[in-house]
């Protein structure tokens, strides 16, 4: 029942579409006609507007550590642990497939960042950390996603101490497989060399 219950408040926290509310408020219309389609930071940022992407991207992480928070705070120490990884998962799910959009979502990158920092600091830093290597060596954000989250189990495993190691572990290894399903369209890009890539020039 308490890990249920944390599934579904992870769900409906995930569920909210951050990217799509801002792009809305702020005049520019359904991010989903625009670019991929999709309603997170990425794509916002191809709108042009760096701020607006950035707070999506903000909101989109928080949203998934806010769900691992308050399992925290609102169960006791002794279920909260395992409760709170499962509210993370819920996260994610709510954001790749909200019921307020017909379950069609994003990707959940930042959001799965985010509850991995939230769930265990040390394995959502060095994911950040794995993200930023790969986006400065590949320059694709959907191959610094791939290699980011497919890196996480194996952070968990090292850093993460017993008895969360396999908890921990499992949650980082099925958002990992989720994100490589998420990402399926960009690596058939990848493979075909079409793949976009990031600027890190000045110019948008």
């Amino acid at each position: 029942m308490t890990d249920g219950l944390a599934l579904a408040l992870g769900y409906l926290l995930g569920s909210i579409p951050f990217g799509l509310v801002l792009t809305r408020l702020a005049g520019m219309g359904d991010i989903r006609t625009i670019g991929s389609g999709n309603i997170g930071a990425t794509n916002v940022l191809r709108t042009g507007n760096k701020p607006l992407a950035f707070a999506t991207l903000v909101l989109d992480s928080g949203k998934g550590a806010i769900a691992v928070g308050l399992t925290y705070l609102l169960l006791e120490a002794s279920v909260a642990p395992v409760a709170a990884l499962w509210a993370g998962f819920g996260a994610v799910i709510g954001h790749n497939f909200p019921i307020w959009l017909r379950f069609k979502g994003g990707k959940g990158v930042a959001t799965t960042l985010g509850v991995l920092i939230a769930c265990a600091w040390p394995v959502g830093i060095a994911a950040c950390l794995s993200w930023l290597v790969a986006a400065l060596a590949f320059r694709m954000s959907s191959v610094a996603a791939i290699v980011s989250l497919g890196a996480a189990p194996f952070f968990a495993w090292h850093l993460i101490p017993a008895p969360l190691t396999g908890p921990m572990t499992g949650l980082a290894a099925a958002l990992a497989i989720l994100s490589i399903v998420r990402h399926r369209a960009n690596v058939a890009r990848v493979l075909k060399g079409t793949e976009s890539k990031i600027s890190f020039s000045k110019k948008t």
